[in-house]
């Protein structure tokens, strides 16, 4: 069977995927992942047919223009203030993400189309090719439920229809806008226009498509108004190269003293890297603790550092993470991740989008502090965060026990079978490969 991945994101919503599609490969399946140019690497450097999106929307994601207005997007009202404001901009990367993807869907001719909601012309591709579709997202974020509100809407005691509402209201906006150019994008295919407010992403066809979540049932559980064809089998993990092997210098400070407090932020550092990291490192020495502070994508900054910390480039989670105390990080789901199925303790300093969600979360489950948001952070409520989550025996023991848990789920054996009991269901003739 031939199955095309389409995501748009940063690495947080390629790596799953990657690791997803791996595992299809195991079992006999040919798998193409399209996504922005600058995971093309990452992708076929795991032997996966890569399909080309321009790189542009990323790069505007990148931009200090946006991470301002994102630095200030702490809902989802900000998020579509934000997006107003950007939609001259960001309107024809949108086009060119959707003709983009769609040359490299008509190139991989799949059989079965997996998508991410960013991804937004998946089920429409579909339909012009007469394949089925999978929607793919890496939150909860589009499938109504009435247990919790949505992300980005506050959880408030109105009820179930209150909880139900946010997600029609979330995926009725994403839908609204990107509707233009979903609508150009079919009429030039030879396929009717839809009506405003249709949901894409959940209908293909009229019928409404399976959703599969690469998250743990132990970390965000399954309500029980969701329907059979919705998924969360557990975590999409992408394993470590065997053959990486750590710096001598990093292997050096890992075995001299205690472990360490991992701190990294990703792309997520704002204007300001130098000040980010000088309020890091007073926090550290504050708290009394070692520690490795990873430069990620934003570039933390620092001219001289004590000899209790450690610089790194970069280094496998599944590696590093099991050889910490604990993990301070911005919240991005694939580190939330990571950090659960290590079995550390949390720090989440959220910056804007899913973020806050995940440190809610972690604070929820007993196994972090209560998140600070990253605008928010000084030296001395990061040294508490930290000196709480080192020193807890509480939070230390729920963290070790649902990292047990995570790791005990086999995700991405139980999506294959899903994915191929449902193409089967679909298109008979397709299955045994």
């Amino acid at each position: 069977m031939r199955i095309f991945i389409n995501t748009v994101g940063s690495r947080g919503d390629v790596q799953p995927y990657v690791a997803l599609a791996k595992g299809l490969q195991a079992v006999g399946h040919q798998v193409t992942i399209c996504t922005v140019s600058r995971f093309e690497e990452f992708i076929t450097e795991n032997g996966i047919d890569y399909g080309y999106i321009d790189d542009t929307v990323l790069a505007l994601i990148d931009s200090d223009e946006m991470r301002e207005i994102m630095g200030n997007t702490t809902n989802a009202f900000g998020a579509i203030r934000a997006a107003i404001k950007l939609s001259g901009q960001v309107g024809p990367l949108q086009r060119t993400m959707i003709n983009d993807s769609w040359k490299a869907a008509e190139k991989a001719n799949p059989d079965l189309i997996i998508f991410h909601p960013k991804a937004f012309g998946g089920a429409h591709f579909a339909e012009k090719l007469g394949i089925p579709s999978m929607l793919a997202p890496t939150l909860p974020q589009f499938i109504p439920t009435s247990e919790f509100a949505a992300i980005g809407f506050p959880s408030l005691p109105l009820g179930g229809w209150y909880n139900e509402m946010t997600y029609i209201l979330t995926t009725r906006l994403t839908v609204i806008g990107v509707a233009q150019y979903t609508n150009e994008w079919r009429k030039e295919h030879g396929l009717k226009p839809l009506m405003t407010g249709t949901n894409f992403l959940r209908k293909q066809q009229g019928k409404m498509i399976p959703v599969v979540h690469p998250l743990s049932k132990h970390v965000i559980p399954i309500p029980d108004d969701w329907g059979d064809n919705i998924r969360a089998d557990g975590y999409w993990f992408l394993e470590q190269d065997p053959d990486w092997r750590p710096s001598p210098e990093l292997q050096a400070f890992l075995d001299a003293g205690t472990p360490p407090v991992y701190v990294g932020f990703g792309s997520m550092v704002g204007l300001k890297p130098k000040e980010l990291t000088q309020t890091i490192v007073d926090a550290l020495q504050l708290a009394g603790v070692r520690a490795v502070l990873a430069t990620g994508w934003g570039g933390l900054e620092a001219d001289t550092l004590p000899e209790s910390v450690f610089m790194l480039d970069q280094a496998p989670h599944d590696w590093l993470f099991p050889r910490m105390s604990a993990v301070v990080h911005h919240g991005g789901a694939g580190t939330t991740a990571a950090g659960l199925r290590a079995g550390k303790p949390s720090v989440i300093c959220p910056y804007f989008g899913d973020q806050p969600f995940w440190g809610n979360r972690i604070h929820d489950l007993g196994v972090g502090s209560k998140p600070i948001p990253l605008k928010k952070l000084t030296a001395e409520n990061l040294s508490e965060a930290i000196r709480e989550v080192t020193t807890n025996q509480s939070i230390k023991d729920k963290a070790q026990s649902l990292g047990e848990k995570v790791r005990s789920e086999d995700g991405i054996s139980t999506t294959i079978r899903f994915i191929e009991n449902y193409v089967k269901q679909s298109t008979p003739e397709l299955l045994p490969v």
